[in-house]
């Protein structure tokens, strides 16, 4: 599980609560508790009509946060797509790199390579940028995506980057369209995205635009779809899932897990 931190003035499911150096490390260390295996870092809120934060600002805000986390053993993730801050997180000791954009500048391959950070390599319709609402054909985007992942994984690898290190991500909520149905059939597809690409795949449906669309729940009552989503995703055989609500999908995890135990018992 990776446990979501947003250190945003904007972020949609949190506004500006985690701003705070001190209350975005109570925050990290309260999800880490909660079982978090890797506490993700935003610098920068990516949903339509989020402010434009420089490279430089991201770096503030993570400066007294990123190697307090890495100094306490905790795997940390950055969430930006700007190369400066970028290399300042891989510099502090940062595990994983998170890229909206999916890395798109071939020429930095060679230096991401350097850095030994497992890379997130997102797709998203926008391909520059943050999330915008955009109608989208959920077919188109799901060939798309394909196409994405056939150019952009090959592309890295040929830059040294083992398979090991990459993580791909399809992109969920506005990232893929501004109705929920590009979503839904990613989400029906994940296991056959997964195997095409024997590399693992994260997903992070909590609280995204689409579930609240389809249950008419705002951010408040969101949370058992955001769970519903994340369960689904897990029965797929994904590898990561970024969550806000870590203890619910954590105890769901374990349910299910203690369920399996006995499936077949008796017969």
């Amino acid at each position: 599980m990776v446990g979501i931190v947003n250190v945003t003035e904007d972020s949609f499911s949190d506004g500006g609560r985690f701003l705070a150096p001190e209350d975005a490390l109570a925050q990290a260390r309260r999800l880490h508790a909660a079982g978090a295996d890797v506490i993700e870092l935003g610098p920068a809120a990516s949903h339509p009509g989020a402010a434009h934060v420089t490279a430089a600002e991201e770096v503030r805000r993570l400066d007294p946060i990123l190697d307090r986390l890495v100094a306490a053993g905790i795997p940390v993730s950055v969430d930006s797509y700007q190369p400066q801050t970028q290399r300042f997180a891989a510099a502090r000791g940062a595990t994983f790199l998170n890229d909206i954009q999916g890395f798109p500048d071939q020429g930095r391959y060679e230096e991401l390579a350097d850095t030994g950070c497992r890379l997130v390599v997102m797709h998203s319709v926008q391909r520059h940028g943050p999330a915008t609402k955009v109608r989208t054909d959920p077919q188109t985007v799901l060939d798309e995506l394909v196409q994405f992942f056939d150019r952009r994984l090959p592309a890295l690898q040929a830059a040294r980057i083992d398979n090991e290190r990459l993580i791909i991500d399809p992109g969920l909520g506005y990232f893929l369209g501004d109705t929920p149905e590009p979503s839904l059939t990613v989400l029906a597809e994940l296991h056959a995205i997964r195997a095409r690409y024997d590399v693992p795949i994260m997903v992070s449906p909590s609280r995204k635009s689409f579930l609240r669309a389809i249950t008419g729940r705002d951010l408040s009552g969101i949370g058992p779809a955001s769970l519903a989503a994340e369960l689904y995703a897990a029965g797929q055989g994904v590898d990561f899932i970024r969550t806000h609500d870590v203890a619910a999908l954590r105890d769901a995890l374990t349910v299910f897990a203690a369920v399996d135990q006995y499936t077949g018992a008796g017969r």
